[in-house]
């Protein structure tokens, strides 16, 4: 399971959230805090990959130059090997060119993928509405379901996350089960 976004959209949040465990991704409020591929070993299952962030980062320029690389080289060297990717994306904003353009290249490199957008908390109950329907007009959904509104602060969409990765780790009711799932584990 790999967790892509812009910097400080709240990947490592969300993994935290996920695992119920506070701290073990480390978060800061400062852009560009993952700077490494970092993997957490799921109940001996899955891992976990938290990648550094596309875009803004308050971090050096050479340090933000080798990221694209790393990630890059980490994406196309594993296409085969992710069973499910979260393209993270923040609810209150529009998706940047670059949220798109990795929507794109998932699609592309035939990458099961979900949109997980985050920080939903922060708006009222009409401000994820609209923002439920800002994300499916502009980035649309994945093939797999429509954009997912969660909050790693109060625990918002974390069910229908988990649902998604049982059913990708091929642990979901057996209805669900298909060959698109079962063939990548």
């Amino acid at each position: 399971m790999v967790y892509l976004g812009r910097s400080n959209v709240g990947k490592s949040s969300l993994i935290n959230r996920l695992l119920g465990t506070k701290g073990l991704a480390r978060t800061s409020s400062q852009p560009g805090r993952t700077q490494s591929v970092n993997f957490y070993r799921v109940n001996e299952t899955c891992d976990f990959v938290d990648l550094p962030g596309y875009g803004y980062a308050r971090v050096p320029q050479t340090v933000r130059r080798a990221w694209r690389p790393m990630v890059e080289g980490y994406l196309e060297r594993r296409r085969d090997r992710i069973t499910l990717a979260f393209l993270v994306v923040d609810a209150r904003h529009r998706p940047s060119e670059l949220d798109l353009t990795m929507r794109d290249w998932l699609e592309s490199m035939g990458i099961d993928y979900l949109i997980v957008a985050t920080k939903a908390d922060k708006l009222s109950g009409n401000g994820r509405d609209r923002a439920r329907r800002t994300l499916e007009r502009e980035i649309g959904g994945s093939p797999l379901a429509a954009p997912i509104l969660c909050s790693a602060k109060t625990g918002l969409g974390v069910k229908e996350v988990w649902r998604h990765l049982d059913r990708a780790l091929g642990q979901g009711p057996a209805q669900e089960k298909d060959e698109k799932w079962t063939s990548r584990n």
